[in-house]
């Protein structure tokens, strides 16, 4: 079952000559909703400024289209924060010299949770039952005579503070967003009175919104109301599972065609997963992905493998295969472009450890793809030789999404211990929960393997509970390492993550700013530290050359 909402919403001008509140409902197409969620947001804006009804009606019309330019695996809560860091700079801008003002709460309701983003003095309630809880806090100053002066808007500072919550949805619960003009001339009981009398939300909103003009409010009202309706079950691999109805498909034959694809032959075929080398109707190479026939009555398999697709598709760039759009599939699968080389765990075994050369052009390129993956709040949770392409045209691309995990989107699964066992941080062992610093300390074990041939505390089996404590020095494997690089090295694999470098930049400027000091740490010519002396030396050797050839002429 989906997400389903019911929402009511009442906004009135009042005594005042205009209404200066805004309100806001988002309700997008299923797909974006499940990653992106239902927006519904209410902006008074501040009279006292040079144009409160448009600083208010800007911000919502801002949020509205920026949060859903977001990136779609990004937080909630960082994609609200960048829009609204970034226009209140527009509102500080303001008009003519002088800001636009605005109080915004607004609601977020994504899967099985909501978030919400709130400054100034709106107020916002949960309704459940009979009960009502207030969940924001009025930014106003508590000095007697100053209760509606605001200490923290939109457009107020330089540097803008939200108040952010996140939570589990209730079933039946409604969030009620009501503007000063209405909870300030209402008490609680009240406002918990007219709920209760009132089962439908427009009707309830409008019925708030007259009962604060009635009480005297000298103010624009506004109510908003958002209930939950249902809940869905499942994550968002399982809702983009049900837009689509496509059935696995039969195991393909070489030299047969399929949906246009002519297949040439299968790659690789595991219990998970079978991988096709196909060609397209221009004779392009590429790589066909579906489920075995053991799987596709699996209720999980279908959803995990659009889920990687969908993640793909979100990180496309250099370091990432190109996916084919395949508009007209009819069965389960993806289609990603073929590329020409060899994974390093091919390299290592073909030609042995990488020459520290070949080291030091790899790791950056690896270390600025996981960064971008964790930019987009990504994490891929197998990275590894075996998962790294290293092109014939020169690119280092990461492959295989299979585990990959989007915090807040990506279903938790308790207890489970994804990837490979000699590449898994530490803590993971420990039952942490996935992070972006146990992809860097995979990066980090794979860095090394690459480099030593060896694993940094031993090769671990699936069966082993490891103990970890000090990583093997790379230089005991490779003598020629400069001392900055085995610093780095041991720092990537600290077993403690609180040692270990924070973000991929982090561990990108160390190896990039080690790999100066050692070229400017490098002896220089003899010529360029003593010039003097060297000159020297070359007149007193020319002296005694001529006073050598001179005795030898008169002997």
């Amino acid at each position: 079952m989906a997400l389903q909402l019911s929402f009511g919403e009442t906004s009135a001008t009042g005594p005042r000559a205009e209404n200066q509140d805004a309100m806001r409902l988002v309700t997008p197409a299923p797909a974006l909703a499940a990653s992106k969620g239902y927006l519904f947001a209410l902006a008074d804006g501040v009279s006292q400024c040079a144009d409160g009804g448009l600083a208010s009606r800007a911000t919502l019309q801002a949020l509205a289209l920026d949060y859903y330019s977001t990136p779609e695996t990004w937080a909630v809560s960082q994609s609200l924060d960048r829009v609204l860091v970034a226009h209140n700079r527009w509102l500080l801008a303001g008009s003519g010299g002088q800001p636009l003002l605005t109080t915004l709460s607004a609601l977020v309701v994504r899967g099985r949770r909501f978030t919400l983003a709130h400054v100034g003095d709106c107020r916002v309630y949960r309704w459940l039952a009979g009960q009502l809880e207030p969940i924001s806090e009025e930014h106003v100053w508590e000095q007697p005579g100053m209760q509606h002066v605001l200490k923290r808007a939109m457009g107020l500072d330089q540097h803008l503070v939200m108040d952010y919550l996140d939570g589990e949805l209730r079933l039946g619960e409604c969030f009620v967003l009501l503007s000063d003009g209405v909870w300030a001339s209402l008490d609680d009981r009240a406002i918990a009175c007219i709920l209760q009398q009132h089962e439908d939300l427009q009707a309830a909103s409008q019925a708030l919104v007259e009962a604060a003009h009635q009480a005297g409010s000298q103010d624009n009202a506004s109510a908003l109301l958002v209930r939950i309706d249902a809940l869905p079950e499942h994550d968002l691999a399982d809702t983009l599972a049900q837009l689509s109805h496509w059935s696995v498909p039969p195991r393909l034959r070489e030299g047969s065609l399929f949906e246009g694809w002519q297949i040439e032959r299968l790659l690789a075929e595991s219990r998970q997963s079978l991988v096709y080398r196909v060609r397209d109707e221009q004779q392009r190479s590429w790589l066909l992905k579906t489920l075995p026939a053991s799987r596709a009555h699996d209720p999980q398999a279908g959803p995990a493998l659009l889920l990687e697709e969908w993640f793909l598709r979100r990180v496309a760039g250099r370091h990432f295969p190109e996916l084919h759009p395949v508009p007209q599939r009819q069965h389960l699968y993806y289609v990603q472009r073929a590329y020409s080389g060899q994974t390093l765990a091919e390299h290592l075994r073909l030609c042995g450890p990488l020459q520290l050369a070949e080291w030091l052009d790899i790791a950056p390129r690896l270390i600025k793809a996981v960064g971008l993956l964790h930019r987009r709040n990504i994490l891929h949770r197998d990275i590894k030789p075996e998962n790294l392409l290293w092109g014939d045209d020169g690119e280092l691309r990461v492959l295989d999404f299979g585990l990959a995990y989007c915090p807040g989107l990506s279903r938790d699964e308790a207890h489970s211990l994804p990837g490979t066992p000699s590449y898994i941080a530490p803590e993971a062992f420990s039952g942490s929960a996935p992070s972006a610093q146990q992809d860097l300390y995979a990066v980090g074990v794979t860095l090394y393997h690459m480099l030593t041939g060896h694993y940094p505390y031993g090769e671990i089996e699936a069966f082993q509970h490891p103990r970890f404590g000090q990583p093997t020095p790379a230089s005991r494997y490779r003598p020629d390492l400069p001392a900055w690089l085995d610093e780095v090295l041991a720092r990537a694999l600290a077993a403690d993550p609180a040692r270990r470098f924070e973000t991929a930049e982090e561990w990108l400027l160390a190896l990039e700013s080690g790999e100066r000091q050692s070229l400017s740490s490098a002896p220089r010519p003899l010529l360029e530290r003593e010039p003097l002396l060297v000159w020297r030396s070359v007149a007193l050797a020319s002296l005694l050359l001529n006073l050598a050839l001179l005795f030898w002429l008169l002997k």
